[in-house]
């Protein structure tokens, strides 16, 4: 493997390494965006992720890396060999998470992929030819200056994101496949700004400048002289950390679905986001989740303030309209504590079982 700077070694930056955790922790939670100057880490930050995610089952010979686990979201060419075999199990193997690099001038078909109609009108073969999408099935999706990519493409990925499913039709031949990832957005605001509605479809954001303190911005320098002299060694030094990490993500993932909420936590996320006035229901969403990977990666099986106060952080900032001579949409950490004390006094309790989540779309269940 190609040496990559290890995710642990990063200095500060912490706001936006919560964000790439708890994607990693629950990719369906939409994404995240890194808005900010040049040499802050952006990129280095998404690639050292995907280098420490854990190796995942996938169903062997598939292009798509299909979940054994998840019949039911197979693609197109597993389902038909399910059915060729009469009901037996594929077989599967273990590889490394994918880390997808998507160029800025990538084109429609060569994101979402190709069907050959020719082949299928003059020999009845149905040739679907993978694009970006189906080698991101299960890994890291990385946009360098999303800003600049042409707006059609970037509402492909983040549909793609939020259905967990690429369909691509043509001329009344249809092939599907799934596309869960976790997607990563970098850009530089001096660049150009990314338009409202397709800001809002990124879950998480995160604005981060250049660290000033004297003592961090040192041991920038020494571990990057490090890196740069001896790879392989500084790798070796860090890899104890890496380990780590990458267990508490995978433990993480699989506390996930024990994880419950409460009626009041509904309601503290209402109110939080209904006072600041904030335009449809996805922050609403975005926060539960964000609050339940937050709780799975601290070991809690339960969701506290803290969860829901931490995931806000990233999830309102972007999606906050501006004030008159407001340069962003921007609020304390303070504030939001305040306002979710406020959302919390003002529900009148009531039924405090404890509820689960069902399905992407957050319905939910009692639990007696």
């Amino acid at each position: 493997m190609r040496n990559i700077f290890p995710f642990t070694s990063i200095v500060g930056q912490e706001r936006m390494k919560r964000a790439l955790i708890l994607n990693a922790v629950y990719p369906q939670i939409g994404g995240v965006l890194i808005r900010g100057e040049r040499g802050t880490a952006k990129s280095t930050a998404a690639r050292a992720l995907s280098a420490l995610l854990p190796e995942i089952e996938v169903v062997q010979e598939c292009r798509f890396g299909c979940d054994p686990a998840q019949p039911t979201a197979w693609c197109t060419e597993c389902r038909e060999r399910a059915a060729k075999s009469g009901g037996h199990d594929l077989p599967h193997s273990k590889r490394r998470t994918q880390f997808v690099d998507l160029p800025v001038s990538a084109t429609e078909d060569r994101v979402v992929g190709t069907l050959d109609i020719e082949q299928a009108i003059q020999k009845g073969i149905r040739r679907f030819e993978p694009g970006v999408l189906a080698s991101a099935n299960r890994g890291l999706l990385y946009v360098d200056e999303v800003n600049l990519l042409d707006d059609h493409v970037v509402d492909l990925l983040l549909d793609s994101a939020a259905m967990g499913v690429n369909v691509v039709e043509r001329e009344g031949i249809s092939f599907s496949h799934p596309a869960r990832f976790i997607l990563v957005g970098t850009m530089n605001p001096e660049e150009g700004d990314l338009r409202p509605q397709l800001l809002d479809r990124f879950a998480f954001a995160v604005d981060i400048t250049g660290i000033h303190d004297q003592m961090a911005r040192m041991q920038i320098l020494e571990r990057n002289l490090q890196f740069e002299s001896d790879p392989e060694g500084f790798r070796e030094e860090w890899e104890p950390h890496e380990q780590q990490l990458s267990h508490e993500i995978d433990r993480a993932r699989k506390l996930l679905g024990d994880v419950k909420y409460r009626q009041s936590d509904l309601a503290s996320i209402a109110g939080l986001v209904g006072g600041l006035g904030v335009d449809g229901h996805r922050a609403d969403l975005v926060i539960l989740k964000g609050a339940r990977a937050h709780a799975a990666f601290q070991g809690r099986t339960y969701i506290t303030k803290e969860d829901i106060l931490l995931a806000a952080e990233l999830a309102l900032p972007h999606r906050l309209k501006r004030q008159p001579f407001q340069e962003d949409g921007s609020i304390s950490a303070q504030d939001l504590s305040e306002r979710l004390e406020k959302a919390e006094s003002e529900f009148p309790g009531g039924d405090e079982a404890e509820l689960d989540e069902a399905g992407e779309e957050g319905a939910t269940k009692k639990k007696r």
